[in-house]
């Protein structure tokens, strides 16, 4: 930890201007060399972002590496996973068929993958089948982003954090391999997970962002020391099993904290200056994307806790 934490408290403050997402991932790509664990390339990552979208990058990039540890390293990736009726099990309409000594195919289509056009290796989760109880039989799929028969469609920029494309994603009869078919159920080992696994990368990665704004501007000391507490509880939530129910209700109250440190600087902020303010106040809502479903997962997992 002490080599993440020097980095935060001791590097100047000044990012270079990123101009595109292949700005962002040079400088993502060489970070990556220096610090090997996922949840500390979201702080540095963050920290070294001239703004919240790259910030966000970073974090998101950093939570795949983290739970798929098979993708290559100098590749950006993508988890595709929502679809016309959202990202619940029972709402995934794309399917890998074939198997059994015949080729595996991959037909379907998701309406919003983070990352978009940009991303190298999609990891697609799509259906079997379903199981006994008419259940989906989730499984996660590995491909190239090129492959013929994917087809990834830009979609307009987002009203918050514009810089990082999204896209829909179109799956033609896809050829795959076996060995591009993620071992585990692709609910309960990706999916699922993944919702924890990136709420800590990229609020870390916030923290981060914010650290350097916060350094580079001049706000108080207690106020950047505040912002580093929060990040070292992220780092640690970070490298906790994800499907915990204590480890939800851990991070249930550090996303408060996040909320509160956010909320008190609202008197620093004339400090910072015109173009990073201007865009803080555009990408703020960031924050309160997927409100409803963490309070969601904090009261099922205190349920789960009491024996509910």
């Amino acid at each position: 930890m002490d080599e993440i934490l020097r980095f935060l408290l001791t590097t100047p403050p000044q990012p270079g201007s990123l101009q595109s997402v292949g700005d962002w991932w040079r400088q993502h790509l060489g970070l990556a060399s220096r610090f090997t664990t996922p949840v500390d390339l979201a702080l540095a990552g963050g920290f070294m972002a001239d703004r919240m979208g790259f910030a966000f990058a970073s974090g998101y990039h950093a939570a795949l590496r983290c739970l798929f540890p098979r993708m290559r390293p100098d590749h950006r990736g993508a988890l595709c996973a929502t679809e016309a009726g959202g990202a619940h099990p029972s709402a995934i309409q794309t399917r890998l068929s074939g198997g059994e000594g015949g080729p595996l195919r991959l037909s379907g289509a998701k309406n919003f993958v983070t990352l978009g056009t940009a991303a190298e290796t999609l990891f697609v989760v799509a259906s079997e089948g379903q199981d006994e109880q008419g259940r989906n039989r989730l499984r996660v799929v590995m491909i190239d982003s090129r492959r013929e028969g994917v087809h990834l469609n830009e979609l307009p920029p987002t009203p918050f954090v514009p810089e990082v494309p999204h896209a829909e994603l179109e799956l033609r009869d896809v050829a795959v391999s076996p060995e591009e078919v993620l071992p585990g159920d692709g609910y309960t080992r990706y999916l699922k997970p993944f919702r924890t696994t990136e709420d800590c990368h990229v609020h870390a990665a916030l923290l981060g962002w914010l650290l350097q704004v916060g350094r580079r501007s001049g706000w108080p000391e207690r106020v950047q020391d505040e912002a580093l507490a929060l990040a070292v509880t992220m780092r640690g939530l970070a490298q906790a099993e994800p499907s915990s129910p204590a480890v939800h209700v851990a991070l249930g109250g550090a996303l408060e904290l996040c909320q509160r440190l956010v909320s008190g600087l609202e008197e620093w902020w004339p400090k910072v200056d015109a173009e990073t303010r201007e865009r803080w106040e555009r990408d703020r809502y960031l924050l309160g994307v997927a409100g409803k479903a963490r309070a969601k997962r904090r009261e099922v997992a205190r349920q789960r806790l009491a024996g509910g």
